[in-house]
């Protein structure tokens, strides 16, 4: 009856299959498929040559094919429902919803959607669904012990979480673009995100606070994703990381909040960011391999250290490891945990060190734009920050 009524209206009046047609096709695949199989293959058959029919009648008024395609779902949606009632009456609600969403689908494909945009979603689709499933799921002695199938999988969540960055910038309008490209940026890398921070208030002073809140929302943007990596390998490790993260994400939000009572500022380098994000790749493969190649050459020196100097030498490679990159020496923490290759306790102090030395390229990354106030603002921010998060680690290990 849903899908008769979204016919029905969606059709001309002399339309063949309306309301009842589909009221009728469906009670008939339920009473086939209630009498034999056999009996339901020449229902479904009688109905491919009514829906052929129907075609070549409607053809020259309506040469699209949806209606005769839902006619013939409508027959199998019938004759599931002796089987699964409960997931024919789904199936016939989201039939109903893809066709009257036809304006708002067509739009989306057309005019929102881009060119680049669909590419990258096939590209992320494949490396979930066809890549990811045909990696071994077990250490690999010939590697070292590393598991392809996780560090593939971590891959393809660093390229879906900045796909998320990337649809809140095309989602929320250019008031606060710059914010949401910082925080988007923050995903990829948040020092290279201060950076471009940096030299964007260098090119316009008047946009300093602005860009100052994104690249403070960027070190936000670090603990969320690192806490969702840590997660993805070593839940265990997660809730002693917590305080740590909680402490460092509330004094991120509140410098950003203060930011923003502070003064707006003005607007053009937001309507100057947000084209170049929208146009933009939503995810960029190779930061992603980058970050899995890393994070696996990380968990090497890290296993050699181990295995030449104890738990001390994985601990100080992890910690120098995060100059690089945060995310990637995190994760090798946590995965060394998992292997039983360092204690918890030493796993966490692992963490700090590395968020620590990444707080110190993101102090460099804050001066390379030739602007001292935002430098000198930015390395009063890493500093409390970093100093937040020891704060948390010493109430865990506590």
């Amino acid at each position: 009856m849903l899908i008769g009524i979204e016919r029905e209206r969606s059709q001309p009046p002399d339309s063949p299959a309306g309301l009842r047609s589909f009221i009728l096709a469906a009670l008939a695949g339920t009473a086939a498929a209630s009498l034999d199989m056999a009996i339901l293959a020449v229902v479904v058959a009688g109905f491919a040559v009514l829906a052929f029919g129907s075609y070549v009648l409607t053809r020259p008024a309506d040469p699209g094919l949806t209606t005769e395609f839902a006619l013939l779902l409508t027959v199998l949606i019938g004759a599931l429902a002796v089987q699964a009632p409960g997931w024919a009456a789904g199936l016939a609600v989201v039939v109903a919803g893809v066709l009257a969403a036809k304006t708002a689908l067509h739009r989306f494909a057309r005019d929102v959607l881009s060119t680049q945009e669909l590419e990258s979603g096939l590209l992320l689709a494949a490396a979930a669904l066809v890549v990811l499933p045909l990696l071994p799921d077990r250490p690999v002695a010939g590697l070292a012990g590393l598991n392809l199938h996780t560090l593939w999988m971590l891959a393809v969540l660093v390229m879906a979480i900045q796909s998320v960055g990337h649809i809140a910038v095309r989602s929320f309008g250019s008031q606060h673009g710059l914010a949401l490209s910082g925080l988007a940026g923050g995903f990829v890398s948040s020092t290279a995100t201060i950076a471009s921070m940096a030299q964007r208030a260098r090119q316009t002073g008047v946009g300093q606070r602005d860009c100052l809140r994104a690249a403070f929302l960027s070190n936000v943007a670090t603990v969320v994703e690192l806490s969702v990596l840590v997660a993805l390998v070593e839940p265990a490790l997660l809730p002693r990381l917590l305080p740590a993260i909680a402490l460092y994400g509330a004094g991120g939000l509140l410098t950003v909040g203060a930011l923003w009572r502070a003064g707006r500022g003005t607007h053009e380098s937001i309507d100057t960011v947000l084209p170049a994000m929208a146009a933009s790749r939503p995810f960029q493969p190779l930061q992603a391999l980058m970050f899995a190649a890393l994070l696996a050459g990380v968990l090497l020196v890290a296993e050699w250290a181990s295995g030449a100097l104890g738990g001390q030498g994985a601990l100080l490679a992890t910690g120098l490891a995060g100059f690089a990159d945060a995310h990637a020496a995190a994760v090798s923490a946590a995965q060394l945990a998992a292997n039983g290759s360092l204690a918890p306790g030493q796993a966490l102090l692992a963490i700090g060190f590395a968020l620590t030395t990444n707080g110190v390229s993101k102090v460099l990354a804050g001066f390379a734009g030739a602007q001292w106030g935002f430098g000198m603002a930015n390395l009063a921010a890493q500093l409390g920050l970093i100093g937040l998060f020891w704060l948390g680690l010493w109430l865990a290990l506590a």
